[in-house]
């Protein structure tokens, strides 16, 4: 009887091991040089969130012009939850041949799921005309990601492509759109390794403005500008900025009856969202070592800047300080730009210094950095500090630039003390001036007659039991918190209104002030992060439409979840938006949000957990 139990269960085991599967699938086959064609690998079962570790093939031979985009959908028929998710590129050829794309991979629950290489034949020029009457007749079919590629994408700029280490190079981020679209979110931001990175500002609003771009006309806004300053020689690269877009689009209906032609105009027609992951190319920099160079006082300062500096007296008494003032102006990365070398007299005691600096972040970015030392002369005598240089690297001119300050003489008369070389204090030592001196006392202060005893009062046994009672409610509390972090998902959990109040507070307060997109973005916060943690959804895997399966699944009421929808949509769609919303909406955005998660704590917490 055991075995058969045993074989029953492998058996059971094999049926769902079986039902599930992952495929790779392309939109053809054969494909000219100069198109772009879709790969999607698609796993199918009845547990997606067991997913994980998706790995790509290397895609050698061809050029990846976006991906991977996700893509989930799931059902459920009587109980019994199936669904599938997908992870879509568009490829470009590299060359004419016949290639093979290798096997994509999954982890699914402790195994490895991998597809079939696919083989794909290259052709000369483009076999998209071809392909366009095939796909023809299929009225009822959405708007293919290739056509929203060619109408939808994100280009990257850069001022130069050859430039000095330290010289300053300007990448900027532009969307192309000629698609109807929505609330974009940033999925993934560039890397700038071996670059210093300043961030340029911008107005904050993302306006759009017509340009004509490989003949056709598109609405273009400048999504992003940062200035680079290369720490390292050779060549850089810039990778790419993903935005996921929501395209909507318009449906037509399947007949061919002129009546049903009417009702395809847009303004009857019914309309879908497309989540599409729009990336930008890679940007490369090839960066040139500096000129070798003789000055001794060059410390990597590359731009152009002015240089001054001075001192606030030159005749004091011996232990009295001296300001030594440093200025430099101009334009390159003030951050990187170092205190020159000062040469001191004997006797002279140096501070640390204490450093201001202004940066404009404009096109192009400099400033001012301010360096102010304090120098103490401990002997007394007439002085005299050499003067003060600073080099720099000038990339337009290709060449070095030296300023000088002038010499300063000071002249130190004796003071009350003589610090000799047997009797100096350290710098430590005069910081402890002052605390380990006792002072005479002027008054006599509170008395007690002898015989009265602290230890017999009642402060004392008040004092005695508190810290007692403190410690065992601190055990408490830390067996409370070591029982949560055990359980992340209850920690989660339970932290998820919390958070999620915290967030609607601040943005009260951007009510307050008017300031409407930080308003509408802490309000979108605060509803996907609930749900991120009440819902226990890793933050790379959080999209609306997981979310609301989700909700499904635990039985949340329909209109809940497109009252949840149409809020976010409304929060994220306002920075996008050339039009501004008033106060009254806001106020209604703010008492909306706030009843949402009460009523999601009350239906998932209350009733389904």
């Amino acid at each position: 009887m055991k075995f058969l139990i045993n074989i029953l269960f492998l058996l059971i085991s094999a049926v769902n091991l079986f039902a599930q599967s992952f495929t790779a699938t392309v939109s053809s086959t054969r494909v000219g040089k100069d198109d772009r064609f879709e790969i999607s690998f698609t796993f199918q079962g009845e547990d997606i969130n067991g997913v994980t570790g998706f790995q790509s093939p290397a895609f050698n031979d061809f050029l990846v012009m976006s991906g991977p985009s996700q893509s989930q959908s799931m059902q459920i028929i009587n109980g019994v939850v199936s669904g599938s998710r997908s992870y879509t590129y568009y490829l470009q050829p590299r060359g004419i041949g016949k290639f093979t794309i290798g096997f994509a991979s999954i982890n699914y629950k402790g195994s490895t799921l991998k597809t079939q290489p696919i083989s794909i034949e290259v052709v000369a020029g483009s076999s998209r005309p071809q392909q366009q009457q095939q796909q023809q007749p299929n009225r009822d079919a959405a708007i293919s990601n290739q056509e929203i590629a060619e109408n939808l994408f994100i280009r990257a700029f850069i001022d130069k492509t050859t430039v000095y280490k330290g010289e300053q190079v300007t990448v900027t981020y532009k969307l192309y759109t000629r698609l109807n679209i929505s609330s974009p979110q940033i999925t993934k931001l560039p890397s700038y390794q071996g670059f210093w990175a300043e961030e340029i500002e911008s107005t904050g609003n993302i306006a759009f403005i017509r340009e004509n771009y490989d003949g056709k006309v598109f609405n273009v806004a400048t999504l992003k500008r940062a200035a680079l300053f290369p720490t390292e020689t050779g060549e850089l690269t810039v990778t790419p900025f993903e935005l996921k877009i929501p395209v909507v689009v318009q449906r037509r209906n399947r007949s061919n009856n002129l009546f049903d032609d009417f009702f395809n105009d847009p303004f009857f027609g019914r309309t879908e969202t497309i989540e599409y992951t729009a990336r930008s190319n890679s940007a490369k920099v090839r960066v040139q070592t500096l000129p070798q160079t003789t000055a001794t006082s060059f410390n990597g300062a590359v731009g152009n800047f002015s240089f001054n500096a001075g001192i606030d007296r030159q005749s004091v008494k011996q232990n009295e300080p001296i300001s030594l003032k440093i200025e430099i102006n101009g334009t390159g990365n003030l951050k990187l730009v170092q205190i020159p070398e000062i040469k001191l007299p004997p006797g002279f005691e140096k501070y640390e210094p204490k450093i201001t600096e202004n940066t404009n972040r404009g096109a192009t970015v400099g400033g001012t950095k301010k360096i102010e030392i304090l120098l103490i002369p401990r002997n007394h005598g007439k002085f005299q500090i050499p003067p003060l240089e600073f080099t720099f690297f000038n990339p337009a001119k290709k060449d070095y630039t030296t300023l000088a300050s002038s010499s300063f003489n000071i002249d130190v008369e004796k003071g009350d003390v003589d610090y000799t070389a047997s009797t100096s204090m350290s710098k430590e030592e005069i910081k402890l001036l002052g605390n380990d001196i006792r002072f005479i006392k002027t008054s006599i202060g509170s008395v007690k007659k002898r015989g009265e005893y602290f230890i017999h009062s009642p402060i004392f046994l008040v004092l005695t039991i508190l810290p007692l009672l403190a410690t065992i409610g601190f055990i408490a509390y830390r067996r409370k918190e070591d029982k949560l972090k055990g359980n992340i998902r209850l920690m989660r959990n339970l932290r998820a209104e919390k958070i999620a109040k915290a967030r609607l507070k601040n943005a009260a307060k951007f009510l307050k002030g008017n300031e409407k997109e930080s308003f509408y973005t802490e309000i979108s916060l605060a509803l996907l992060g609930y749900l991120e943690d009440k819902l226990n959804i890793p933050k790379a895997d959080l999209t609306m439409e997981h979310a609301i399966n989700q909700l499904l699944i635990r039985g949340i009421d329909e209109n809940l979840l497109e009252l949840i929808k149409s809020t976010v949509d409304k929060c994220e769609f306002i920075r996008f938006s050339p039009g501004n919303k008033g106060v009254d909406e806001m106020n209604e955005i703010y008492k909306m949000a706030g009843e949402i998660i009460i009523k999601l704590e009350e239906q998932i917490s209350g009733g389904n957990g």
